[in-house]
């Protein structure tokens, strides 16, 4: 995990970062210089009295992404307690641009609060936090997974930027105490929560202890199933901050109300450095086992952790801003309650007995294509209007279009008798064959849809 401190001249004294021409060594800044005394920021987090310390106030952390600094040191400053609605704040600031957010975090918490970079777009909060004029520092967890492409795009960053990107990395004896047991890729056959609880929640555990507040870079649209509700401000509800205790950690997310194709807008207009994975078909990246890219009429976040569930497509950092089921409200048998999806008059609605019924048949009349799909699900709700758009194409074609919806107490059903791997799940059933035919690729666009057919009619 890292920081790196950057400013305007007049932002901070006697912190700049240069290279020497004659020596490759990195002149470090002295972060203690950065003044507070004239900045009495004090924060409410839980509903009590908490004052921000001067910088360095506390004894040297060695597990913490702050511990070069706690050897320098800070002008005295007297303690001032003042309360603030950060629910609010939140309010106030839910209009705003991310330029004016990122202002207001990094002036009321100045050398407490960092950026977490993830290497792919998260660079716009990097670009913003510059057009600032403030000093900022930025953190970056080191899996040891990653792919070449992002330690590159780390070092592009530093060097356009003029940082230094300080990382934090898992405990070497928990990461060979999982792969000793348990191999390089058990994520594969019991799911990726225990390898990212060692490689990446553990040490964002370590590194927040450090801070009062941080910065992300998550947004609504990133995944409808369990982002969607992610202010621009709040009370961290999951990570402890430098006080310790329930409400001592601020978590601000500036570009939460900013759709992904405006933070493209963005950073092609600002002519920063990208990760070059992004032109191989990658959105959203992580480690290099658990990332691949995504196809059209895919939602960004289907390249994560692709082999399971879609209401696990989270690693952790964030759990405290997933929706309750990870997804949406649950009603009394298990399914649920959020809105239907794939509603058109030339859409078919199958009831359990339905399929049942049609699965049994031998010799039918017309073939069928079904989806097997989830409402809460962000990948079906992605391919959502290429599958409208086919069931108009298909209209009074002799094939049926139809979908039925596979989550809640359908699930098991849905397993054990139509292959249902994950949502969303699309079969055939053609005339003369009992078998479904399951659709094996994950093109999801109209006319990928509409050759599976062909083929098969």
């Amino acid at each position: 995990m890292a920081f790196a401190v950057t400013s305007s001249p007049a932002a901070i004294s006697g912190s700049s970062f240069s290279r020497s021409s004659a020596s490759s060594d990195l002149k470090i800044p002295q972060i203690g210089s950065f003044r507070l005394a004239d900045r009495h920021a004090t924060v409410n987090l839980s509903q009590k009295r908490s004052a921000v310390k001067p910088v360095n106030a506390e004894p040297k952390r060695n597990d913490s992404m702050l511990s070069h600094a706690a050897t320098t040191s800070a002008p005295e400053v007297s303690e001032k307690v003042e309360v603030e609605d950060f629910e609010q704040l939140a309010k106030e600031l839910n209009n705003a641009s991310p330029l004016e957010i990122m202002d207001k975090a990094l002036e009321k918490f100045g050398n407490d609060i960092a950026i977490a970079f993830s290497g792919a777009e998260d660079v716009a909060l990097i670009e913003y936090a510059k057009l600032t004029g403030r000093p900022f520092r930025v953190f970056s967890l080191d899996t040891g997974r990653l792919n070449p492409e992002t330690y590159r795009f780390f070092d592009e960053v530093e060097k356009h930027y003029g940082i230094r990107i300080e990382y934090m990395f898992p405990d070497a004896v928990e990461v060979q105490a999982l792969v000793r047991s348990k191999g390089l890729f058990s994520f594969y056959e019991d799911g990726h929560q225990e390898c990212c609880r060692v490689r990446k929640v553990r040490p964002l555990r370590r590194a927040l202890k450090g801070l009062r507040a941080w910065i992300t870079g998550q947004r609504k649209d990133q995944s409808p199933g369990t982002r969607s509700e992610v202010p621009v401000v709040q009370v961290d509800p999951v990570f402890e901050g430098l006080d310790g205790g329930d409400g001592s950690l601020l978590k601000w997310n500036p570009v939460a109300n900013v759709d992904g194709k405006d933070i493209w807008n963005f950073l092609r207009a600002m002519n920063v450095p990208v990760n070059s994975l992004h032109a191989q078909g990658f959105v959203s990246i992580g480690c290099e086992p658990c990332t691949r890219p995504v196809l059209p009429g895919q939602h960004e976040r289907e390249g994560r952790w692709w082999w399971e569930d879609a209401k696990a497509k989270e690693c952790g950092l964030h759990k405290g801003n997933l929706k309750e089921d990870g997804a949406a409200q649950v009603d009394g048998n298990g399914a649920t309650t959020e809105s239907d999806i794939f509603n058109s008059q030339s859409l078919v609605t199958l009831s359990r007995t339905g399929i049942e019924n049609l699965a049994k048949l031998e010799s039918r009349k017309e073939s069928w294509i079904v989806v097997l799909y989830a409402p809460w699900c962000p990948f079906c709700q992605a391919m959502e209007a290429s599958y409208v758009e086919l069931a108009e194409k298909l209209a009074g074609s002799g094939v049926k279009v139809a979908k039925f919806r596979a989550d809640g107490e359908q699930k098991e059903y849905s397993k054990n008798e139509l292959q249902l791997g994950s949502f969303p799940t699309i079969l055939f059933f053609p005339k003369h064959s009992a078998k479904p035919i399951k659709y094996a690729s994950e093109k999801r666009d109209v006319d990928s849809l509409m050759a599976f057919v062909n083929a098969l009619r």
